[in-house]
């Protein structure tokens, strides 16, 4: 079994390149696990790609890197299934026409059809009560964990996206993520177009997200003073672009760049099961009864 801390986060020298240039170049970092990583700098200098990277969705092109002891890129896909993102663009878009309730159990299902520790006859020995509130008591603990009310919204839990204020929507991406219990959680855009009292209300979300032994990367333009920074720019060659990475070639699919879900497979290439014995029908409803459950005060 994993060991259920953090990642640790050793960089040296990291650098990633695009068709249009260094996306960015010569990062160094060292965090211990359950720590607050920083990733600052002007926009367009890299952050992102760098998140990416170090949560196995990129290959770096050049430098060393390690995340809880795996080498990147080597383990790429072991990096991908321990940890998870929230609020990235184009990766993790929140639906804004889906309601709070229908994003919980949508990566629910994702979470027990692929994410799931225990093997599948094992879970289907368990009572269907067993299971509802196994799943009730993961969804209670992941919105706990983000800060997330469901009472305190307009609807509760069949709240729309699009009415979130900007840092409940942020606190349902992480929620989302942190159902799949990763041991490293990469934010983006943390801070964007938030006021100084939020910015400051986020921070302390992720500070109290690392008391939980998880270790937080999160991308922003005013790191606190309290953790580990990295910076991206600083250095940059002055031909460099901020392109997309060159797509790998000739290399196992299984370290190709990742933009799906935050489900974490322990294979990347499993399918779902089909047919008469396929017990989706059965998560789809227990996954809806938990949600429903977890809105009730």
């Amino acid at each position: 079994m994993d060991d259920p801390s953090g990642l640790a986060v050793a960089v040296d020298g990291l650098g990633l390149k695009g068709p249009r240039g260094w996306a960015f170049r010569d990062v160094s970092a060292d965090a211990r696990p359950g720590a607050l990583i920083a990733v600052a700098g002007p926009s367009g200098t890299g952050r992102t790609c760098l998140l990416l990277s170090l949560t196995g969705r990129m290959r770096p092109t050049e430098g060393r890197a390690a995340v809880g002891g795996m080498e990147l890129p080597r383990y790429m896909a072991a990096v991908r299934r321990r940890s998870a993102l929230a609020h990235v663009t184009g990766v993790t878009d929140l639906d804004p026409s889906l309601t709070v309730a229908e994003h919980l159990r949508e990566q629910e299902l994702l979470r027990r059809r692929f994410g799931d520790a225990l093997p599948r006859p094992r879970q289907l020995l368990r009572s269907r009560a067993e299971r509802l509130r196994e799943r009730r008591r993961h969804i209670d603990e992941a919105l706990a964990t983000a800060g997330l009310d469901l009472a305190a919204l307009p609807k509760r839990e069949r709240t729309a996206v699009r009415d979130l204020e900007r840092v409940e929507a942020l606190r349902l991406s992480l929620a989302l993520a942190l159902l799949g219990r990763p041991r490293l959680v990469g934010i983006d855009d943390t801070d964007l177009k938030l006021s100084a009292a939020e910015r400051e209300e986020v921070w302390e979300l992720l500070r109290s997200v690392t008391r939980t032994g998880v270790t937080v990367l999160a991308v922003c333009s005013e790191p606190p003073s309290d953790a580990v920074v990295v910076r991206t720019g600083a250095d940059r060659p002055a031909d460099a672009g901020t392109g997309s990475p060159a797509a790998p070639t000739g290399e196992d699919p299984d370290d190709s760049p990742a933009t799906t879900t935050n489900a974490t497979p322990e294979e990347t290439d499993a399918a779902p099961e089909t047919g008469p014995t396929d017990p989706a029908i059965d998560d789809e409803k227990e996954a809806d009864d938990a949600i429903a459950a977890t809105g009730r005060s």
